[in-house]
């Protein structure tokens, strides 16, 4: 047998793949699981975006290879839906580049500015592919602890006490995932002056700014934050458009230049069809957040019953696609999920995959449907 490349050795399997294989398993044999456990939107895109991409088809251009930059009118939606909603100024020629993907943006930025040995600054709890991308480029991740005390932002003070002379990169993630909590501009500032300071490259990945979220925030609205700062966002979550792999890297050029060296070696464009009916996305009124939030509201109410069911305690003041919640003391998170799937045939998610933070917590998806959340109250 041929050896795989010992950087495999630094990760495992991603555990909602191992672990959906148990489910899929599980109902295989008949048990009537319900999946509370992954943000996968059932919900359907915009009527215009389908209609986009069907209409799309017979252009002379749209099976051809595209540019690794997407298309212009692609770059300018980005950029005006940016200057419209978070009144962020880019310049969409060079300061914008679509990717296949918030995701794929984790490991073109971390191949373009890390090297073997480098240290990045990765909260916790946190998206576990922070940690698994880090490890596979050889750089050494370096996590910061996020509390419930601090309201899971940054405790500044405590990260100053450390080494960060070999600190190459901090990523954060607001509105944050698994929590929901909502980034404040006082944070963002603190990020920035704190990214200058110590000469640490500051990437805000930013997919869940418009679900139940009254005040969507880019850290790219603070001033200076182009000379420190990224942001990823993405059309998964806000569109309804996750298995599209749509997403965006935002900030100064010569950034924006070092991840297409990347990109353009690993992949040779966007499907045309994909990006027209992104195009159509970016340019939707607001009818269409309030309209997805009603529907996420009426959810997210019953999610809070369901959680009441365990005993598990939240914040009602808690944005985006998830309900991250408190068991009781003593009880340990996995141990927790693992009697409701077993017990009652509901997968939810134990806060420990997030990081050791996440001790003590389990997560709802608000990705079912209302009468498939009232069936796993009833089971409870």
């Amino acid at each position: 047998m041929i050896q795989p490349a010992k950087r495999l050795d630094t990760v495992q399997e991603y555990y909602f793949s191992k672990k959906l294989r148990e489910v899929r398993e599980l109902m295989a044999a008949g048990k009537p699981i319900i999946n509370m456990g992954i943000g996968s939107p059932d919900l359907q895109p915009p009527a215009k975006v389908l209609e986009a991409i069907q209409g799309s088809l017979g252009d002379a251009s749209a099976h051809k290879y595209q540019s690794y930059q997407g298309l212009p009118e692609l770059r300018n939606a980005i950029s005006t839906f940016y200057k419209n909603k978070f009144s962020v100024e880019t310049n969409p020629e060079n300061e914008v580049l679509p990717l296949m993907g918030s995701k794929e943006g984790i490991m073109h930025i971390s191949m373009a500015f890390l090297n073997e040995g480098d240290k990045v600054l990765i909260p916790n709890p946190g998206y576990p592919t922070y940690t698994s991308v880090t490890k596979l480029v050889g750089a050494e991740p370096l996590f910061y602890n996020l509390s419930a005390e601090d309201n899971w932002q940054p405790n500044f003070a405590e990260l100053e006490t450390q080494d960060l002379s070999e600190v190459k990169i901090m990523w954060v993630n607001y509105p944050h995932m698994p929590t929901g909590t909502n980034a404040t501009l006082e944070t963002f500032k603190k990020l920035i002056a704190f990214g200058k300071k110590n000469h640490i490259l500051i990437i805000n990945d930013n997919p869940y700014s418009f679900i139940l979220n009254n005040n969507p925030i880019s850290i790219l609205q603070v001033a200076g934050a182009k000379d420190i700062a990224l942001e990823l966002n993405s059309l998964s979550k806000t569109f309804n458009m996750a298995g599209w792999r749509v997403g965006m890297v935002l900030g100064n050029s010569t950034y924006i230049n070092e991840i297409l060296k990347v990109k353009s070696n690993m992949d040779s464009g966007m499907f045309y069809g994909i990006q027209k009916g992104a195009i159509e996305a970016l340019q939707l009124s607001d009818s269409w957040f309030s309209e997805q939030n009603k529907i996420y509201t009426e959810r997210r109410n019953l999610i809070w019953e369901l959680a009441d069911k365990l005993d598990a305690k939240y914040s009602k003041n808690a944005t985006g696609l998830f309900v991250w919640a408190k068991i009781p003391e003593g009880k340990k998170s996995e141990e927790v999920t693992d009697s409701v799937l077993y017990n009652n045939d509901i997968f939810i998610t134990p806060g420990t995959i997030f990081g050791s933070q996440g001790e003590g917590y389990i997560r709802f998806s608000l990705c079912v449907t209302t009468e498939i959340i009232k069936e796993a109250i009833s089971r409870l």
